[in-house]
C-alpha cells in the first residue's frame, strides 16, 4: 500500500512547483538581448579541436540585475564543408565538467561531424563555466542500502555543511544551477551560434536540460534527440523510483537465466535467485568474513556493492564468482569500494547541488523507509534498495529550485527518445513517459543499458543519425534488438 508519504512528498512538491512553475510559464528573458553583438572566438586546444565561450548572465530569472559569468564550449568540426547542415550541441550528461576530457569525446561525436560542427559545453558553475571550487568537500555517498539513521543522518549533515560552505564560493550562481537557468543558457548559445534552430543530443542528465528547453523553448526546437531520459515530468517519488526498481530486479532474474546457459557462470547449475537469498539472509544473522581486507560484510553493504553489477551485464561473471565465494564464507568481492573520484576541476563537485535543485525534496529518513517497505511489494529482492541510492543523495541538500512537473508547451517540437530496456539507472517508463507528453515525439525501444548511443549501438545509431541528418523520425514500430 503507497502510504502517507506521498501525501507530505505530493504537498512539498506542490509548494515547490507552484513557485518554479511561476517563473518557467511567464514570458522567458529574450535571449536575443542578452547575448546581443557576441560571437564565439573560437581557438586551438587540445589536437585538431576549437575552444570558446558566451557570457551569459548568472541568473535569468533578473538577466538585468545580474552578474555576468562565462559558459566554455568545445567543437569538433564537422569533417566537410560540403555535407555540413550546421551546428549540434550535445551535453553527455553528468551533469559534470566535460571539457577538460574533450578528447575522450571524440569517438563519441565521430558520426555526428560528418553532417554538423558539434559543440559541447560545460554546465554553468563546472570546469570552463565559471567553475566553482568549494571549501568543503561533498560527502562520501552512502555506500550501505539500506544505511541506518546515524549514517544517513551523517550524510545529510555533510551535504548540509557542504552546501553552506559553498555558497560564498558559489557567489552570483547560488541557487541558479537547475535546469531552467541552464536552459536559457543553451538558447544563448543557439543564438550565438548562429542557429535559427536548436539541434540538440542529450544523454542521460543532459535530458533535464533538453526537457527544460522543450517547454521554455519549444519552438526554437529544429532536432532533438534524448538517450537514457531521466525522468522530470512528475514529482510522485513513487512514479520516480518503481519503474527504476522494477528494472533492477529484472536485471537480477536476466543475471539468474544468464548463469542457467552460461557454462562459465559460477553458479551454472545452481539457482541463483536462491543463492542471492541465502548469501543476503546469512549477512543479515551475521556479517560475513573478508580474509583478505581484514573485514567483513553484512548485509546493507553486499547489497550496495552487488548492486553496481547486478545493473552492468559485463559485470555478472564476477558477481557470481562473488556470490559463490560468499556462500562458502568469503565475502571479499562486496567489500565496498571508495567511491570515484569526482573530476580534479572546478566544480567536480557541485553533481549533487545541481541535480538536486531539479529534484523533489526534502528528504527525511522515515520517508525512505516508508518508500522502500511499498517497493518491497513489487522488487523484494532487490529493487527495493533504490531510494537510498537515488532519492537519498539529496538529504540535507537545499530544496530544489525547479522540481519535476509534467512539461507545459504549446508546442510539438521533432524529438527522438530512447532509454534502453535493462536500464534500471533511466528505465524505459521514463522515456514513455516524457513522449506521451510530447506530441511531436516518437519513441524508439532498445535493447540495451545507459546511454545507448554513446556506447555504440549500431541499430540506434542508425536511427539517430538519419533522424538528425534528415528530421525524418523512425517508423512508428522501429525497435533496436540486442545484437548476439
Amino acid at each position: 500500500m503507497r502510504r502517507s508519504w506521498m501525501m507530505t512528498s505530493a504537498l512539498s512538491a506542490l509548494l515547490l512547483s507552484a513557485t518554479a512553475c511561476a517563473g518557467a510559464s511567464s514570458a522567458p528573458p529574450s535571449t536575443e538581448t542578452e547575448v546581443a553583438g557576441q560571437s564565439v572566438q573560437w581557438v586551438d586546444c587540445f589536437e585538431g579541436l576549437s575552444c570558446g565561450s558566451v557570457s551569459v548572465p548568472a541568473d535569468w530569472r533578473e538577466p538585468d540585475a545580474s552578474e555576468r559569468v562565462t559558459i566554455g564550449l568545445g567543437r569538433f568540426p564537422a569533417r566537410d564543408p560540403a555535407t555540413r547542415i550546421g551546428t549540434l550541441l550535445m551535453n553527455p550528461g553528468g551533469p559534470n565538467p566535460v571539457l577538460f576530457a574533450l578528447p575522450r569525446l571524440a569517438s563519441l561525436a565521430a558520426d555526428l561531424t560528418q553532417w554538423f560542427d558539434v559543440v559541447v559545453f560545460d554546465p554553468r558553475g563546472m570546469g570552463e563555466s565559471s567553475g566553482v571550487s568549494c571549501p568543503t568537500p561533498a560527502p562520501a555517498p552512502l555506500l550501505a542500502v539500506p544505511p541506518d539513521r546515524a549514517a544517513f543522518m551523517a550524510y545529510a549533515a555533510g551535504n548540509e555543511r557542504f552546501a553552506r560552505d559553498c555558497a560564498a564560493a558559489l557567489g552570483p550562481l547560488r541557487d541558479t544551477l537547475d535546469a531552467w537557468q541552464v536552459a536559457h543558457d543553451m538558447d544563448a548559445l543557439r543564438t550565438v551560434l548562429g542557429e535559427d534552430e536548436l539541434t540538440y543530443v542529450g544523454n542521460s542528465y543532459g535530458t533535464v536540460y533538453g526537457q527544460a528547453y522543450l517547454e521554455l523553448f519549444g519552438g526554437n526546437v529544429g532536432r532533438m534527440y534524448l538517450d537514457s531520459v531521466a525522468d522530470h515530468t512528475t514529482s510522485d517519488l513513487y512514479a520516480q523510483v518503481a519503474p527504476k526498481a522494477e528494472v533492477l530486479e529484472a536485471n537480477l532474474h536476466e543475471f539468474a537465466r544468464w548463469c542457467a546457459g552460461e557454462t562459465r557462470c559460477a553458479l551454472h547449475g545452481q539457482d541463483p535467485l536462491e543463492v542471492w537469498d541465502r548469501v543476503l539472509a546469512a549477512a543479515a544473522r551475521h556479517p560475513i568474513a573478508a580474509p583478505e581486507s581484514g573485514t567483513s560484510v553484512d548485509a546493507a553493504a553486499l547489497v550496495g556493492s552487488a548492486t553496481l553489477s547486478i545493473r552492468r551485464q559485463r559485470a555478472w561473471p564476477d558477481l557470481a564468482a562473488g556470490l559463490a565465494a560468499a556462500g562458502r564464507g568469503d565475502a571479499g568481492a562486496f567489500v565496498p569500494s571508495p567511491p570515484p573520484r569526482n573530476p580534479d576541476v572546478p566544480g567536480g563537485e557541485l553533481m549533487g547541488l545541481a541535480t538536486c535543485s531539479d529534484l523533489t525534496g526534502p528528504i527525511d529518513h522515515d520517508q525512505l523507509v516508508r518508500l522502500e517497505a511499498d517497493l518491497r511489494a513489487i522488487a523484494p529482492r532487490v529493487g527495493w534498495s533504490e531510494p537510498w541510492t537515488f532519492v537519498a543523495r539529496c538529504a540535507g541538500l537545499p530544496a530544489a529550485t525547479y522540481p519535476p512537473h509534467a512539461i507545459v508547451s504549446s508546442e510539438a517540437p521533432s524529438v527522438l527518445v530512447v532509454n534502453g530496456n535493462s536500464d534500471s539507472a533511466t528505465p524505459p517508463e521514463y522515456g514513455r513517459r516524457l513522449v506521451g507528453q510530447l506530441p511531436g515525439a516518437r519513441y524508439l525501444a532498445a535493447d540495451g543499458g545507459h546511454a545507448v548511443y554513446l556506447s555504440g549501438d549500431p541499430c540506434v545509431r542508425g536511427h539517430v543519425n538519419h533522424y538528425l541528418a534528415t528530421g525524418e523520425l523512425p517508423p512508428p514500430d522501429a525497435t533496436c534488438a540486442a545484437v548476439s
